[in-house]
């Protein structure tokens, strides 16, 4: 029998049997949409933390207390404000270096009020990070070195305690009464590892550790002049730093570092994802498994008069075989157009980011016909084995 004809009756007895052929794709259309949406949102996420970390600028060296690193146990930090001198003096330009101490606190505006994560921050973070401003000026030297009462918000917070007012040269008022004069606002950037930036505040470090009653800063930025510098910077930095503070480990860590962990972080959870998915697969593959031995059994005349009139048992075999893997291929293209239209949905319509791989599809259509061939094979070959004479006698 040749292929052609192989593929004609395997069609001819899917037609036949519509309904059970339909039920039968069932578990392999929802196991391959499975696939195709699960990694289209594991891939999705790793590009967003990809995005949001290049966006905060290029070169960047973070500095920190301790092992910093993804799970780790955050260390009290002792680094001081001084410490932007110190290092200076090894990168070259302390204007490359920015500090910050961060805290939450309720931020009220006349009757309006919202809660804000805040930023205690020298003049140089704009020279580090990406952060420009939508009016107004960031903080100045001055405004550090005299502890000055000025704040510049995100967009987000500016939103809601002003609406479409300006808020420059209005006042804000943070952690139980203190007064600060709004001098900028920050354009709108989105969100960083799932917490929008757009909710900050910044104020200067000096007038944070006032505020706070603490003396300490909690990490240190810093931008290498080339990408080239910064193996060298990080080893010097750290060498610095616990020569400075005795006893203590410090941690310097590259944006491509920061975005290697996660991404094998997101890897790994994409694939343990990938892999309950496919159980979907197992079980339709045994569905298919069973529905042909059915088939097998219920033709088993059909397949005797062939073989009685010449059919070997490798063309009883083609033919049933090819029927298993039509039958799981056109799940599968079903599958992939499900998932990959829901994968499009929930990447538009919903906070969960979603990007469909160009593999997944691929995989998950080469792994449905392969879960064809496997579990057709023992329907096929019970079926090529049977023997014409007692295949014809039964009713």
């Amino acid at each position: 029998m040749r292929v052609g004809e192989s593929f004609r009756v395997a069609l001819e007895a899917l037609r036949v049997n519509r309904l059970r052929s339909a039920l039968t794709m069932f578990g392999v259309v929802i196991g391959v949409a499975a696939v195709v949406v699960l990694v289209a949102i594991g891939t999705g996420a790793r590009d967003l933390v990809q995005n949001e970390i290049e966006g905060l600028g290029s070169n960047i060296i973070f500095v920190a207390p301790g092992q910093l690193s993804l799970g780790s146990a955050p260390s009290i930090s002792r680094m001081q404000l001084d410490d932007v001198a110190y290092l200076g003096r090894i990168t070259g330009d302390e204007k490359d270096i920015a500090v910050a101490l961060n805290s939450g606190e309720v931020v009220r505006a006349g009757r309006n009020q919202t809660f804000s994560s805040i930023v205690g921050s020298n003049e140089n973070l704009q020279n580090v990070f990406n952060r420009p401003l939508r009016r107004g000026r960031y903080l100045s030297r001055t405004d550090v070195e005299t502890r000055r009462r000025v704040v510049v918000l995100g967009s987000d917070i500016a939103r809601k305690l002003f609406g479409d007012v300006d808020p420059v040269g209005r006042q804000v008022a943070i952690a139980g009464g203190t007064r600060f004069r709004v001098i900028g606002v920050f354009e709108e950037v989105g969100q960083t590892f799932g917490q929008t930036r757009d909710s900050e505040i910044h104020v200067p470090v000096t007038t944070a550790q006032r505020m706070f009653g603490v003396t300490r800063v909690d990490f240190i930025a810093i931008r290498a002049p080339s990408s080239g510098d910064i193996p060298r910077l990080q080893k010097q930095v750290v060498d610095a730093l616990q020569r400075k503070y005795q006893g203590q480990q410090f941690s310097a860590i590259t944006q491509t570092q920061l975005l290697g962990t996660i991404g094998k972080v997101l890897g790994a959870l994409t694939g343990v994802l990938a892999a309950i998915a496919a159980i979907s697969l197992l079980v339709g593959g045994v569905g298919v498994s069973n529905i042909m031995l059915v088939s097998v059994r219920e033709r088993t005349r059909e397949i005797g008069l062939r073989k009685a009139l010449g059919a070997r048992q490798r063309d009883i075999l083609a033919q049933f075989l090819v029927e298993a893997v039509l039958l799981t291929s056109i799940g599968g293209i079903v599958g992939i157009a499900i998932g990959a239209g829901v994968s499009l949905l929930i990447g538009a319509y919903s906070p969960v980011p979603a990007a469909i791989a160009w593999w997944s599809p691929a995989v998950a259509f080469v792994v449905s016909a392969g879960v064809g061939i496997f579990f057709g094979v023992v329907p096929a070959r019970r079926a090529g084995r049977l023997d014409p004479v007692i295949a014809l006698r039964t009713e």
